[in-house]
Order: structure tokens, then C-alpha cells, then sequence
């Protein structure tokens, strides 16, 4: 195990600094700073080498937690990547934008602050990097049977190295212009620049795995001919469908879903010039949704100069501690704060949309709410709480409901959940032979660890039914499980 006493001399959590806000949101570049090493080791030593070690549960991915936290504590960062490696393939990515389920199935956490798992693991991978030893891995001969992967997300990544790896010749069809997926052009600057993306991505061009950016699959090339073309499709294309909010004024000038606002902003911040673009610059801004994405339309619009930021939720504000009914090794609902939170605006809990207004021009200027409680059946108005908020721009971050339907799904004619959810075996593949779902398409709307989990074990089902034996590649999880971290 890593120090023996490490959770007895050190009983706190040490992370690196946040840089300045009013020196951040004048900028794009990723909000932390570099944690010095001794400190990180010190975290690193306050593991405990539990028995039954629980953070392997709250990851989807089974990381060998316990493992490279040693390693990092004795100073074999070489070591540690490998072992780190050897349950994920972009630790640098699910180190900036996991939200660490992990640590709060940590052990230590029963009684004291969880170890620092998330900032150990970028640690590794980040000085592997530095030292050169995140090197290309070719396969020693190829299989002669191809796939193509659909959707160049966090799944369709995985399951491309993977299988890449294993000697078979994969294509990766991305409908963006680069490929990564919601990585690269839905999560901002401020949280991963993507030189991190990009740096995995030519690792992966150099083992052998092909890229084919700017082709919409459904569009420009049909399911049947994917499948005629090759031995096996893996779909990877996300839960891409937002949320809507159907109240009066939704159709107005200046109500934009998420997706809307992000990219476009991303893409300004990478130096590209993006033709009709809708900023923040000088407006009341309202963000309808309190996850992650609705952090990002915060932090983004900051950074572009909005005069206010205001932030809905229909559901109560969490409180500072993990509550009775989400018990130790959950993942509970706390009140958090993220980097864009930190940096201005105001969040509202408990209050619902009753109607967005505009002004004689078909503009938003306004939204109307109430606030609400949770009754016996749902959410109900509470009486004498109806206010007006002015706004100038209301961005809708509500989350997703699942996978496109027209286009590649319809084409191949794969059997859809109640969810609308694609269905699969406990290998990963659909209703139609050789075609495979990893990610999101597949379980509905979750983490980026569950997408990459789901990507490695979609490759081992690819593997085996191109190879007609058992496959070597590894397998985390089965389709059908659930998490015991939510």
C-alpha cells in the first residue's frame, strides 16, 4: 500500500489552485493550475490499499486505483501509467470531466475527506506525456477484417483504439469537421483544451485507425452501404436529442438549445470565424438546467461578456452533505461548485418556467417563473412566488433524451428501447448482425467513464464475433448493468 499512516498525517484533500477569476474569464485556457508533485504524492499516500477496495465500484471502467496511487506515492510514474493505462484509454480526458463517482465510493471518505483520485490520475497520465512515454501501439499483423466506427466520441474512441489494436483495419466517421465528438466542440476550452484531444487523436493515426471527418453518416454515406463495405459497425453516435421546454415564447428570438450556443463559441475560441453567431456579449443571460452542460453555457458566457448570468433549476438546492437516502458508496446530489459557478451570476433552485416573453420584435426579453415544491404528484406551483427575470438570451441545457432517429438508426432498422434507446445483446450488438452499439446511443445519457467503459467492452464483442473465438480484449462491464453510483 502506499503510506501506511498517510490518512492519519494528512486528513484533507489538497487540490490545485483555481486560477484568478477576474484573470481566467478573460480568456480560454483550462481554469488550473500545476499542482506540485510532493503534494500530489501526499494525496497519493493517504490511499489505504482497502481490502475491498470501493472505488473500483463507484468506476465503471474498474481503474487499479489502489495500485497506481502506490506507484505515484513511491515515484514510479512509469509504472503507473501502465497500470493506469490498462483499464482506460484517455485517462488526460476522463481526468478533466469525470465527475469522480470514484472518490465518493472511496473508503477513506467514510469518515474524512476522499482521496484525490481524479488529480492522481492526470497527474500520471500528464507527466507520461510530458516524459514521452504515451507511445504508439500498431498491432503486430493484421486480421484482414474491417469496421467502422460511428461518432468519434469518448465511445467510439475507445472501442476504435481497441479494436485498432487487436490488428483489425477500423475507420472512424465523424459528421464534425475533427473528429472527438461533443469533446471537442461541446465541452469548452476552459474545462480540456483540446490539444489533449488532439494529441490522442495522432497516437491513434499512428497505431493505424483512419479518420473520415465531415462525413454525416445517414447523409452522406447510407447504413447499407457501411455495412456492405465492411465486416462489422460499431455505433457510437451519442444521445444527441436535447431536452425542449414547451411553454409560450419558446419559439422566440434569442432561445437557443445548448448545443446551439456551445460549438459555435467553441469554435470562436479555437480561432475559427463562426458566420451568425449568438454571444452573451452584453446580455442577461438565463441557463435552464443546473448539470454540467448548464455550467458550461455559465462559464462560456462569462468569458464573452454577458452583463448577467442567471442559472434555473426545477429541483431544491442539494445540501453540503451527503444525505440519508444516498448512503456511502454512492454518488449523492451535494451542492457543488463548479470552476464557472466560482466566477459570477446567480442560481435559482426550486422554480419552474411559466412563460418566456418578447419584446415587438420577436425577441426574448424576459422569462416568467414560479416557484415550486415537490407534491404527491410532482411539482407543484407555490402560491404568490410568480416573477419576471429579464433576458436577452436563455440558453436550454435540460439534458438528453437519446439517439437520433432519422438517418443511419432508421436505415439499418435497429429494435429501439421504450427509451428510444438503441437495444443490445450482452455482446453489444443490435437487432442486426454485425452491427454494435457502445455509449450513450445505447444506455442513455451518462458519464463520460460509462461511455469509455462501454467503448472497450463493445470492442471485445466486435473482436469475438470477427474472430468467431473468444476475445482477449477486455471486458469491464455487461450492457445490463446499472451503477451503484448514479
Amino acid at each position: 500500500m502506499a503510506d501506511p499512516q498517510g490518512f492519519l498525517k494528512v486528513r484533507e484533500r489538497e487540490l490545485p489552485a483555481r486560477r484568478p477569476v477576474p484573470v481566467r474569464i478573460k480568456d480560454w485556457r483550462e481554469v488550473y493550475e500545476e499542482q506540485a508533485v510532493a503534494e500530489l504524492q501526499r494525496q497519493a499516500g493517504r490511499c489505504m490499499d482497502c481490502g475491498i477496495p470501493f472505488c473500483h465500484n463507484g468506476c465503471p471502467l474498474g481503474n487499479l486505483i489502489p495500485e497506481w496511487n502506490d506507484l505515484s506515492w513511491r515515484g514510479d510514474w512509469a509504472e503507473a501509467i501502465e497500470r493506469l493505462h490498462a483499464t482506460n484509454n484517455f485517462p488526460e480526458i476522463t481526468g478533466r470531466l469525470c465527475p469522480a463517482p470514484c472518490e465518493t465510493a472511496c473508503v477513506l471518505g467514510i469518515n474524512q475527506p476522499a482521496v484525490t483520485i481524479k488529480q492522481v490520475e492526470l497527474t500520471i497520465v500528464e507527466r507520461a506525456f510530458a516524459a514521452g512515454g504515451v507511445v504508439p501501439q500498431p498491432p503486430d499483423r493484421l486480421s484482414g477484417k474491417t469496421v467502422a466506427v460511428v461518432g468519434s466520441g469518448p465511445a467510439g474512441l475507445a472501442a476504435a483504439q481497441q479494436l485498432t489494436r487487436s490488428g483489425h483495419t477500423v475507420a472512424v466517421y465523424e459528421r464534425a469537421d475533427r473528429p472527438g465528438g461533443l469533446m471537442r466542440y461541446g465541452i469548452p476550452e476552459f474545462k480540456m483544451e483540446k490539444s489533449v484531444l488532439d494529441r490522442r487523436v495522432a497516437q491513434m493515426q499512428a497505431e493505424g485507425t483512419r479518420f473520415r471527418s465531415g462525413v454525416h453518416v445517414g447523409v452522406d454515406v447510407t447504413g447499407e452501404q457501411l455495412r456492405s463495405r465492411y465486416d462489422a459497425v460499431v455505433l457510437a453516435i451519442g444521445a444527441t436529442v436535447p431536452r425542449d421546454l414547451p411553454v409560450v415564447g419558446r419559439d422566440l428570438d434569442g432561445v437557443l438549445q445548448a448545443m446551439d450556443f456551445l460549438p459555435p463559441a467553441n469554435r470562436v475560441a479555437l480561432g475559427e470565424s463562426v458566420e451568425g453567431q449568438v454571444t452573451a456579449e452584453g446580455k442577461d443571460v438565463i441557463v435552464i438546467g443546473g448539470g454540467d452542460t448548464g455550467a458550461d453555457c455559465i462559464g462560456t458566457s462569462h468569458r464573452q461578456g454577458a452583463r448577467s448570468v442567471t442559472s434555473l433549476e426545477i429541483m431544491p438546492q442539494p445540501g453540503a452533505d451527503r444525505p440519508a437516502s444516498q448512503p456511502w458508496p454512492t454518488y449523492p446530489m451535494l451542492f457543488r461548485i463548479a470552476s464557472a459557478h466560482e466566477e459570477g451570476g446567480e442560481r435559482l433552485y426550486a422554480v419552474s418556467t411559466n412563460e418566456i416573453v418578447g419584446d415587438e420584435h420577436g425577441r426574448v426579453c424576459g422569462l416568467r417563473l414560479h416557484e415550486v415544491v415537490m407534491g404527491e404528484s410532482g411539482f407543484e406551483k407555490v402560491a404568490g412566488t410568480d416573477r419576471e427575470l429579464p433576458a436577452q438570451l436563455i440558453l436550454l441545457a435540460m439534458g438528453f433524451l437519446g439517439p437520433q432517429g432519422p438517418g443511419v438508426v432508421e436505415q439499418l432498422g435497429v429494435d429501439l428501447d421504450a427509451r428510444s434507446n438503441i437495444v443490445r445483446d450482452a455482446a453489444y450488438m443490435t437487432s442486426v448482425p454485425g452491427v454494435f452499439v457502445a455509449g450513450d446511443a445505447g444506455r442513455g445519457q451518462s458519464l463520460i467513464v460509462w461511455a469509455i467503459a462501454e467503448g472497450r467492452s463493445a470492442a471485445n464483442g466486435v473482436d469475438a464475433y470477427l474472430s468467431g473465438t473468444a476475445s482477449s480484449l477486455p471486458r469491464p462491464i455487461d450492457p445490463t448493468d446499472r451503477p451503484l453510483t448514479v
